[in-house]
């Protein structure tokens, strides 16, 4: 395989782009008027165009970007005039959330098409899926391993596919599933359409495009590894032992209307969650251990605003996607930059405006100097206004204490408490914004 062909850079336009400018036709059109969608994101309006055409494409994104519609019309454009009952389209995706996503997707753009599709995934019965797959959905959205499992019961037939498309490649090269990937491809017609999307390209994923893509181009909207524009950061420095309450307090501003909380551990996302149910906070819960049925009520009871706040662990950090959450808390500081920018992604998706919230630890400080290195900028400290805060008991010789003017009577040992390492743009007691 040649090396990919990178795609022209559209020159600033005088007209801002609508999906009335791409290629598509009026049902689909149609599909995107009824989700509320006018104006195409850069993602969008750089993939529709090629993918049409059927030809091979390597698409870089950051989460949020709008890419699962970026693929999926396309696919429903292509498959307008084709005779149903069979397979022509496959996606796999690393996780159920995803899948379900993207099927979810799938369905509210196609609405005035014929165009059927089925989530398979682990985790729950085979029948269901079983009975799609034998009915001949025209698009299979598919996690690898439970794919897998189908092809070889006999369940799938894919020589009518046409198109494949590889989504969050980079994710699974993490969780260990490119060598089921290649074992699906390898059962594929080679004479296909296949579309590549991936946050960052690792040299595995790179070798995976050589391998099964056709002189693709190369679609590179901006660099993965910075977090959407539209995402405001602060940090909340505080004792381990206060941050339920000061989530709790948090809580009370009606400003946090949707807001996606992100713990480390399994446990504490159950404990949390517990806690704020007994503070009268609608709150569902959303991590591994989770049943599949559990997962997907509590992820539409939040999408829906039954739930005000999600707690999760990392498992749904790409796996989200909720229309509206307006922020994002790290209620546990995630510890590496790459973490942070897809838990962040949640908020601030399809160009709107959101905020992350890292509540901060004194041990947490140096992992968090390297999310600001990866970002570029310092992210301000802050504390919250109107909240007591206690002496840390988790450090030797004291803590915090409680709230005191900034710059008197602080300890030494912490980036915020040190007398020679002020934050450059804001102290600690600033209440330049209101919470």
């Amino acid at each position: 395989m040649s090396d990919p062909e990178p795609a022209p850079v559209d020159e600033p336009g005088e007209r801002e782009k609508t999906f009335d400018d791409l290629p598509l036709h009026p049902t689909l059109r149609r599909g995107v008027r009824d989700m509320g969608y006018r104006v195409p994101t850069p993602i969008q309006q750089t993939t529709i165009p090629e993918a049409v055409t059927g030809r091979d494409l390597i698409g870089t994104a950051q989460t949020g970007s709008g890419k699962t519609a970026a693929f999926l019309l396309p696919i429903l454009e292509r498959l307008l005039q084709h005779p149903p009952g069979r397979t022509y389209a496959l996606v796999l995706t690393p996780t159920r959330e995803l899948a379900l996503q993207a099927e979810g997707f799938l369905r509210q753009l196609g609405r005035h098409t014929r165009v059927r599709g089925a989530a398979v995934y682990g985790g729950v019965g085979m029948e269901p899926q079983e009975r799609a797959l034998r009915g001949g959905a025209e698009v299979i959205v598919a996690t690898p391993g439970r794919l897998l499992d189908h092809m070889s019961r006999g369940y799938v037939d894919f020589r009518a596919l046409e198109i494949l498309v590889l989504d969050e490649a980079d994710r699974m090269l993490d969780m260990g599933f490119i060598p089921d990937v290649r074992r699906i491809l390898r059962h594929l017609p080679t004479r296909r359409q296949t579309m590549l999307f991936s946050a960052t390209m690792p040299p595995e994923v790179v070798q995976l495009s050589r391998d099964f893509l056709h002189e693709p181009r190369m679609l590179r909207v901006q660099e993965a590894t910075v977090a959407a524009a539209g995402v405001s950061h602060r940090a909340l420095p505080v004792p381990s032992h206060q941050k339920t309450d000061l989530l709790i307090t948090l809580l009370k501003d009606p400003q946090l209307s949707s807001v996606l909380v992100f713990t480390r551990t399994k446990h504490r996302a159950d404990r949390l969650a517990r806690q704020l149910y007994q503070s009268h906070i609608d709150a569902g819960v959303i991590h591994g251990n989770r049943s599949q049925s559990q997962r997907v009520k509590a992820l539409e009871a939040f999408r829906r605003g039954a739930h005000r706040v999600l707690v999760a662990t990392d498992i749904a950090a790409r796996g989200i996607d909720v229309e509206g959450i307006t922020h994002v808390v790290n209620y546990d500081a995630p510890q590496d930059p790459e973490t942070y920018v897809h838990r962040v992604g949640r908020t601030a998706r399809a160009q709107r405006q959101g905020e992350a919230i890292t509540f901060l630890l004194r041990e947490d400080e140096d992992d968090f100097s390297r999310v600001e290195q990866f970002l570029g900028e310092r992210i301000p400290r802050e504390r919250l206004e109107g909240f007591r805060y206690e002496e840390d008991t988790s450090s030797r010789g004291g803590g915090s204490g409680p709230a005191r003017p900034a710059g008197r009577g602080r300890p030494h040992g912490s980036r915020w408490g040190s007398p020679n390492s002020q934050p450059p743009r804001r102290n600690l007691t600033s209440t330049s914004r209101r919470w």
